[in-house]
């Protein structure tokens, strides 16, 4: 058995992602899904701009962006007439992309690395070691197939049985909410470059574009709401802009959801991410963007240790800072559904809240942000922040548009030292790289006072601070090396 081949359970996009990220590594992987086929529709449809990242990093960009809608703005349309428009910049824009066509180009590639998925295999078992995890999958037809590896992820879903063979509790309440959900091509004035969220008296009303001329409506609605074109058409009628029509229908369904975060994300030698992690209300669209996001912070770190730079401590940073991340938004698409959701006799406090938001810029500072992961704030399992940080610099445990991430430097920790032309500071981080080959790259930013910002492979903000603290940065980060 090859200890560090890494099993994926679930070929969905955050366990095609992380087999494309690990094959790209030299790491070998199995990848098995219970579907005989894949699975299609759109389902999740808005990337934000960290995951775009990834079909950045893979080159995949260009077609995800052929294929699916760009996204310049969020419109709140509060009344006939009265609309709170957002732009986004590409820092803060989603892409629409169907999930159908996300797993697509991930299996495309990873097919292009060399390596496919076994699909018509249900995992129903799970044992595991100190050393390795065997899991047992059984298929269509009965017959059991044994499968080893050094690792596994689980990224099966809500559902999750990797979840429940680890014993792992996924705490939590269902939202008391059904939410109707439906595509097809509508008739009428809309805007087809935003998505639009109609707050009205009867309710709340989603309208987002689709490729190929099509539009996605969705809404909270009664429990036992009928599922078929004329509830659509009403629901237009009553929640919508006046105007529109439902022509064409080409998927119509409702669901519910809840708000549940798995009380570890990692058992051993066992990951979960995505779904089987943790599930919110739709709000926003975070899902997705959440789980992929799982799958980058794992595999810099996964790929470490199996190579031998990163000490094994590390992996115990996947756990607290994905399940920080995951509660942060749990509570943030728990406040926005709240927020929309809220009655006809406080319709008018809220809108009037929003329209004053709006006014003064706060709504576009608060909501963009956090829709597209800025806001998200991780702790520091790693020691590597220190007691102050320099005005001007980044928090650690943040992300910074203003301090991106080299993206030929794939997996290394990104040392930005500041400082004069000639300042001390370039030298010790040039001699703090030098000490790390492979593992620490350094460049400097010419400024008027010394400093220095250590970026994570993932983009996050590892320290920040005064010249001062540099010799406790670099003893704490070697102790991540092994």
């Amino acid at each position: 058995m090859n200890t560090n081949k890494v099993l994926i359970v679930g070929a969905g996009p955050c366990g095609l992602l992380a087999a494309v990220e690990l094959s790209r590594r030299g790491v070998p992987v199995t990848v098995v899904d219970a579907g005989e086929e894949p699975a299609g529709g759109s389902r999740a449809i808005l990337l934000w701009p960290h995951a775009l990242e990834s079909f950045d990093r893979l080159g995949l960009r260009a077609e995800a962006d052929k294929r699916g809608v760009p996204v310049e703005a969020l419109g709140c349309h509060l009344a006939p007439g009265t609309v709170l428009r957002l732009p986004a910049d590409p820092h803060h824009a989603p892409l629409v992309l169907p999930q159908e066509d996300t797993c697509d180009l991930l299996e495309a590639e990873l097919r292009r690395l060399g390596g496919t998925v076994e699909r018509g295999l249900r995992v129903t078992r799970l044992a595991t070691s100190a050393e390795s995890v065997r899991a047992t999958a059984r298929r269509a037809d009965g017959t059991e197939v044994t499968l080893e590896a050094g690792w596994l992820i689980g990224a099966d879903g809500h559902r999750s049985t990797v979840r429940a063979e680890l014993g792992i509790v996924f705490s939590g309440t269902p939202l008391p909410v059904t939410f109707l959900i439906a595509e097809g091509r509508l008739a009428g004035d809309y805007d087809t470059r935003a998505v639009g969220y109609h707050l009205s008296r009867s309710g709340v009303l989603l309208v987002a574009p689709l490729p190929g001329g099509r539009a996605r409506i969705a809404g909270a609605v009664p429990e036992d709401t009928a599922v078929t074109p004329e509830t659509v058409r009403r629901l237009l009628d009553e929640r919508g802009p006046g105007g529109l029509d439902l022509t064409e229908t080409t998927f119509a369904a409702s669901f519910t959801s809840g708000e549940r975060v798995a009380n570890t994300f990692r058992a051993g030698r066992c990951f979960l991410v995505g779904d089987a992690a943790h599930v919110h209300a739709p709000t926003g669209g975070q899902g997705l963007n959440l789980g992929l996001e799982d799958v980058r912070n794992l595999v810099w770190k996964l790929t470490g240790v199996i190579e031998g730079r990163f000490a094994p401590s590390i992996l115990q940073s996947y756990d607290i800072e994905r399940r920080a991340a995951a509660e942060q938004t749990v509570a943030a698409t728990g406040r926005l559904t709240r927020a929309v959701m809220m009655g006809p006799a406080a319709l008018l406090v809220r809108n009037s809240a929003l329209s004053l938001a709006h006014r003064t810029g706060l709504l576009a500072r608060l909501l963009l942000p956090t829709l597209a992961g800025w806001r998200i704030r991780y702790p520091d399992v790693l020691g590597l922040a220190g007691p102050q940080t320099l005005r001007g610099l980044p928090a650690p445990g943040t992300r910074s548009p203003a301090w991106p991430l080299d993206p030929d430097q794939e997996d290394r920790f990104q040392l930005i030292s500041m400082g004069p032309a000639d300042d001390m500071m370039i030298r010790r981080g040039r001699a703090l790289a030098a000490q790390a080959p492979g593992l620490v790259v350094h460049r400097h930013r010419v400024t008027k006072g010394s400093g220095f910002v250590l970026l994570r492979p993932d983009g996050y903000v590892a320290a920040a601070g005064p010249e001062t603290d540099f010799t406790r940065l670099a003893r704490e980060l070697r102790k991540l090396f092994g």
